[in-house]
């Protein structure tokens, strides 16, 4: 019977090959349509998530999937296997170099294990429950930094950024103004690489998917960080809101999302 770390040997495989595959289409001629105003899918987006699944069920031929363009409604079950095939792709479609792919494995209702690959930098990152997070092999730790001035932050904003009043804009001046800036890169799964890899000190996002986050944020807590929603309590993949931290400076900025909420209602 497999284990974990035969699931992890073909989801690391499958990772880089997805992103080898969507590098090499990079900059090529692609059809790009829209599920929404801003929200992209390209071709590249439908080939790499193909090879993802189109592996996994050879592999595994019981296990779920839930990914981001095709198997959306797949029915959960022990295992399932959670993917974005291009995390970024509004990035891709425009040329722009920051994208990835990340795959989570679930294992009754929580995930186990999680591999997220920036195929532009060749920077393959991997994390175990209770093993710690890695990149290309190396133990990768957040920063130590305390304060939130000192800071360097991360987010992202919702593909209803036109229509919705819950945009994060008022968020992302709060932070501007208390912080040493903040960065909007694109990919959320490459944002929560790099709290873990302590490049960013913190960051966070709203109306996010299970595919953009599952494999992030066991990345964050296995590097030891902090991972909440935004009133600190425990997150959910399914619910949408993310605050990931070094752990330091962690309360600083659930107070400062809390500030903004009630500056909101009054």
């Amino acid at each position: 019977m497999p284990d974990i770390e035969d699931y992890a040997a073909v989801g690391i495989e499958i990772a880089k090959k997805a992103g080898e595959h969507v590098l090499a289409r990079l900059n090529t001629r692609f059809s790009v349509s829209y599920k929404g105003v801003v929200n992209l899918v390209t071709e590249a987006d439908l080939e790499a998530e193909e090879l993802i699944v189109s592996r996994i069920r050879k592999a595994f031929p019981t296990h779920a999937i839930l990914a981001e363009e095709k198997h959306k409604d797949t029915r959960v079950g022990e295992f399932c296997w959670i993917i974005d095939p291009l995390d970024g792709t509004t990035n891709y479609a425009h040329g722009f170099p920051v994208f990835s792919v990340s795959i989570g494995l679930e294992i009754s209702g929580k995930v186990e294990w999680g591999v997220i690959y920036n195929p532009v930098l060749a920077e393959l990152y991997t994390a175990r429950r209770g093993a710690g997070a890695f990149c290309n092999g190396a133990a990768i730790h957040v920063s130590s930094v305390e304060s939130l001035g000192a800071s360097l932050l991360a987010t992202g904003f919702p593909y209803d950024i036109q229509t919705s009043p819950a945009n994060n804009l008022d968020n992302f001046c709060a932070f501007a103004q208390r912080s040493q800036g903040v960065r909007r890169c694109g990919s959320a799964a490459l944002d929560f690489c790099a709290v873990a890899a302590g490049r960013f000190d913190g960051f966070w996002e709203l109306k996010l998917n299970p595919w953009d986050c599952a494999a992030g944020y066991l990345m964050v807590e296995e590097a030891g960080g902090t991972v909440t929603d935004f009133h600190g309590q425990p997150p959910s993949i399914y619910a949408g809101e993310f605050i990931a931290s070094n752990g330091l400076i962690h309360q600083q900025i659930v107070d400062v999302l809390e500030s903004v909420v009630s500056n909101r209602k009054s």
